[in-house]
C-alpha cells in the first residue's frame, strides 16, 4: 500500500508510516513543545509511547494529556487547556478517535479565547466571536469514523444537561492530517463495525440531504461505494491493511461530504448519546435502516443510487434498506435499540431530544416529533 499526499480541505498525508513525518513537520513550522492530546484507551495503547518518544528523540518537549473519555463534555476540555497552559505547549497533536481530536480542537480554540466552550456554540444567539488564530496542530486518527481529523466543528457535551453542542469554524482544521492505516489495526471488531457504521451512515445521509450540492454528492456516493467493500473485511480480518486504509478514506469523504448537511438518522444517535450515552457509532448503525425508510417515499431515485452504487443487483429502495439490515447483521450489530438496553419508557423523551436536534432540518423528508416516536418506538 502506497503513501499519498493531498490537500483537500486540509493537507492529509495517507498511508501506512505517515505518523513518522510528524516530527519533522512540527520542526519544520517552528514548533517546540507539543501538547498530544488522547483517550484514556489509546494512552494505554503502544502507540502513544511510540508518538512521544519519537518526538522526544526529534528535540521536541511533548507533554500528554489523556483525559478525554466517553462523550467529550466541557470539563475535559478545561482540563486540557490548563494543561496545555501548564506545559506552555505551542502547538497540539491530536491522536485517538473523534472524541480526542474534537477535544484537541476545543483546547485549541479555549487556549486562546476568552470564555466558555459553550460560549461559541454554532448559531447560539449572541455567540462570542472567534477572533484570533488557534494553535497550530495536526490530527492523528486511530479509528475510522467520525472523520473529525478533516472537519471544522467540534461536538462537546453539556455534562449537566448531556446536550451535544456544536462548534463550527473554519479554523478548527488541523493543519495537516496524518491518516496512517497502522494506527487501527488494533480496533476490536465490535468499535471497527460502530466506527465504520458511523462513517458510512455520514455518506449515506449527506447524500440524501435536501440542497444542491453535487460536488458533496459525488465524494459521499465514493465513500459508500469504499465503505460497502471494505467494512465487511476490516471487522472480519482486521490486519487488512488495504480494508483499515479504505475505511479511513470513507471516514474523511463522509466528514467532508456532511458539509452538505445530514439527516434524521443523526438526530436520533445523537437523542440516543444524550438519553442514554449510547456510542455515537452504535447509535447511527442501529437506527439508520429504521430511520431511513421514512425518506424513501420522496427521494426513491437516491436510494436506487445508493443500491447502485453498493453493487447490489437489485437497485430498488427497499433492497438498499434490506442490505443496511443485512450489512448490520454481518458485523454483529444488534437491530433493534432493546437489544442495547432501550426500554419503551424512553421513547418520549428520546422522541422530543431528537426534534429538538438540527440535523434532522436537512433531511430531505420534514420529520415531527410524532414521526421520531413512530421510528423509535418501530426500532425498540
Amino acid at each position: 500500500m502506497s503513501t499519498y499526499r493531498f490537500s483537500f480541505p486540509t493537507t492529509i498525508h495517507f498511508g501506512p508510516g505517515v505518523r513518522g513525518k510528524v516530527p519533522a513537520t512540527l520542526l519544520g513550522e517552528g514548533k517546540k513543545k507539543p501538547l498530544v492530546v488522547t483517550d484514556k484507551g489509546v494512552a494505554a495503547l503502544p502507540m502513544l509511547q511510540e508518538l512521544v518518544t519519537a518526538l522526544r528523540d526529534a528535540g521536541l518537549s511533548a507533554a500528554v494529556f489523556s483525559g478525554v473519555w466517553g462523550n467529550p463534555v466541557g470539563s475535559q476540555v478545561q482540563a486540557g487547556v490548563e494543561a496545555f497552559k501548564a506545559h506552555g505547549a505551542d502547538s497540539i497533536v491530536g491522536l485517538g478517535g473523534g472524541a480526542a481530536l474534537d477535544v484537541a480542537k476545543a483546547i485549541g480554540l479555549m487556549a486562546t479565547h476568552p470564555g466558555s466552550i459553550f460560549d461559541y456554540e454554532d448559531d447560539k444567539p449572541g455567540a462570542l466571536p472567534f477572533g484570533k488564530e488557534i494553535p497550530y496542530w495536526v490530527a492523528l486518527p486511530t479509528t475510522a469514523g467520525t472523520g473529525s481529523e478533516v472537519g471544522r466543528s467540534t461536538v462537546i457535551a453539556d455534562e449537566h444537561t448531556h446536550v451535544k453542542k456544536i462548534i463550527f469554524h473554519p479554523i478548527l482544521l488541523a493543519r495537516q492530517v496524518f491518516a496512517d492505516p497502522e494506527l487501527t489495526l488494533a480496533l476490536p471488531a465490535a468499535i471497527t463495525a460502530a466506527t465504520g457504521m458511523d462513517a458510512l451512515t455520514h455518506c449515506v445521509e449527506s447524500y440524501l440531504a435536501k440542497g444542491y450540492h453535487p460536488i458533496c454528492d459525488g465524494v459521499a456516493l465514493e465513500g459508500v461505494r469504499l465503505a460497502a467493500q471494505a467494512l465487511p473485511v476490516a471487522v472480519k480480518n482486521p490486519k487488512d491493511l488495504e480494508a483499515r486504509g479504505s475505511m479511513l478514506m470513507t471516514s474523511m469523504m463522509g466528514a467532508i461530504a456532511f458539509q452538505k448537511g445530514l439527516g434524521l438518522t443523526h438526530s436520533c444517535a445523537h437523542s440516543l448519546g444524550t438519553v442514554a450515552d449510547l456510542h455515537h457509532g452504535l447509535a447511527n448503525g442501529v437506527m439508520i435502516d429504521h430511520a431511513l425508510a421514512f425518506n424513501v417515499p420522496v427521494v426513491p431515485e437516491r436510494f436506487r443510487v445508493l443500491a447502485q452504487v453498493a453493487g447490489l443487483q437489485d437497485t430498488s429502495p427497499d433492497a438498499f434498506l434490506r442490505w443496511l439490515t443485512q450489512l448490520k447483521a454481518q458485523l454483529g450489530i444488534a437491530a433493534k435499540l432493546s437489544a442495547h438496553g432501550i426500554s419503551a419508557d424512553q421513547i418520549a423523551r428520546l422522541a422530543q431530544t431528537a426534534f429538538e436536534d438540527s440535523c434532522h432540518l436537512n433531511n430531505p423528508r420534514a420529520v415531527t416529533r410524532a414521526d421520531f416516536e413512530a421510528i423509535f418506538r418501530q426500532a425498540l
